[in-house]
């Protein structure tokens, strides 16, 4: 059996790493499990050659998304669960992810869980996944625990594109920008530049914005590889800083205390912890398990280490609201809406109509974003371009001035 080098939080929220031989993933998550490690990263020793390729096959959340769909349907029909794994993975366009269904259908044949022959595949289906697709083959209920994985998939998928459609406006306006002002300020500028040169009488120099400009102008013209190679190198240092936890620390909680973008992405943050924590609650899964699923899934440490927060509190015997409240990220209607839905007995729900509420809070945040950042950009766009327009015409003025009162 391989030999897996490990990355993980004890019950105390504190790093453990080390070693240990099992059969597979699954198995090295059950394992530390029992022993209260919330595994977090874990490879097989002796591939750490192997690093991840650039354009890498991966499974995009749409297709797994329809993926789960179809599977609920067929099943809800009545068909096999090997037949329905066979039907999807001829059907399945991603030659990779029709290689992991005909391998999980492989497993399963051999009589494998379908929640172990998945997880085999932590890449495609993550904890949530297989965690609620163990539920549902305890419970008897996979159709209808695989229905509610497609709803919250579907959702998570319509999230994400609400965002990167709000995204790519201002992003396209900023590129068109920053190339039209960049071939201003390379190859038209300079022409200006010996014509006023050739204008201007002995001791006469060009107005001081004009000659601002034609500095600018000449040092971008000079060292535009040097500019390149410097913004290069910045990206390139903060994702590899991004990936430290310092660095994540310090990235995930300037984005939440951000002026504009900060609240939109705090209501997303809690959009999608309300709306995991309910699908996994009602599906059956352990609340603690549920939790440590939710944390995992974040997308912000910062949120995921607020989560663990509440899982440490629960698994204490205090109520979910006390570590929510103490948390700071969560507003105070939120922690209030589940202290309600845990006296009633009805959390999953109370969630649900949290993800909801703040679902729809995202669009209208989203709105209002691109609202306001349109105007911002056009009088952006203006002033740099008036300016630039406003330092080449100046010299001609002066010019005009001269001529004018020499008659």
């Amino acid at each position: 059996m391989p030999t897996y080098v490990f990355k993980g939080r004890n019950r105390l929220n504190e790093i453990v790493v080390g070693e240990r031989v099992a059969a597979d993933r699954a198995t090295l998550e059950a394992m530390l499990r029992r022993e209260q490690v919330i595994l977090t990263n874990a490879r097989e020793k002796g591939r750490e050659i192997s690093l991840p390729k650039i354009g890498r096959e991966k499974v995009k959340s749409k297709d797994l998304a329809l993926f789960t769909r179809q599977f609920s349907v067929m099943l809800d029909a009545g068909l096999p669960l090997v037949q329905c794994l066979e039907i999807l993975g001829q059907q399945q366009d991603n030659k990779f992810f029709q290689k992991v269904i005909f391998q999980t259908r492989a497993d399963v044949e051999a009589g494998m869980t379908l929640a172990d022959s998945m997880a085999k595949h932590p890449r495609v289906f993550e904890p949530l996944f297989t965690n609620m697709v163990a539920a549902g083959e305890t419970g008897g209920i996979l159709d209808v625990i695989l229905q509610r994985l497609s709803t919250y998939l579907e959702k998570m998928v319509k999230l994400k594109s609400d965002v990167k459609s709000a995204l790519i406006y201002p992003i396209a306006v900023i590129v068109i920008s920053i190339i039209v002002i960049s071939i201003i300020m390379i190859v038209v500028i300079p022409a200006f530049k010996n014509i006023f040169e050739g204008l201007l009488g002995p001791g006469e120099r060009l107005p001081w914005l004009t000659e601002l400009v034609v500095t600018i102008s000449q040092f971008m013209a000079s060292y535009w590889w040097l500019i390149g190679l410097v913004c290069g190198l910045s990206v390139f240092g903060a994702k590899t800083w991004y990936k430290t936890e310092k660095g994540q620390h310090f990235m995930d909680g300037l984005i939440l205390k951000m002026p504009v973008f900060g609240p939109i992405m705090r209501k997303i943050a809690v959009a999608r912890f309300s709306r995991t924590l309910s699908t996994l609650l009602s599906s059956g899964v352990p609340i603690l398990e549920s939790l440590e699923i939710t944390a995992r899934t974040a997308g912000n440490i910062i949120v995921s280490e607020a989560i663990q927060k509440v899982r440490a509190g629960v698994e204490q015997g205090q109520t979910f609201v006390e570590p929510l409240k103490a948390s700071g990220v969560f507003p105070i209607m939120v922690s209030q809406m589940i202290g309600v839905g845990e006296q009633t007995g009805a959390l999953d729900a109370m969630l649900s109509k949290i993800a909801d509420f703040y679902e729809q809070e995202v669009d209208a945040a989203i709105a209002n974003l691109l609202s306001l950042m349109e105007p911002a950009m056009i009088m952006f766009l203006g002033v740099t371009i008036g300016t630039i327009v406003i330092a080449m015409y100046l010299p001609l003025f002066t010019l005009i001035g001269k001529l004018a009162g020499g008659h």
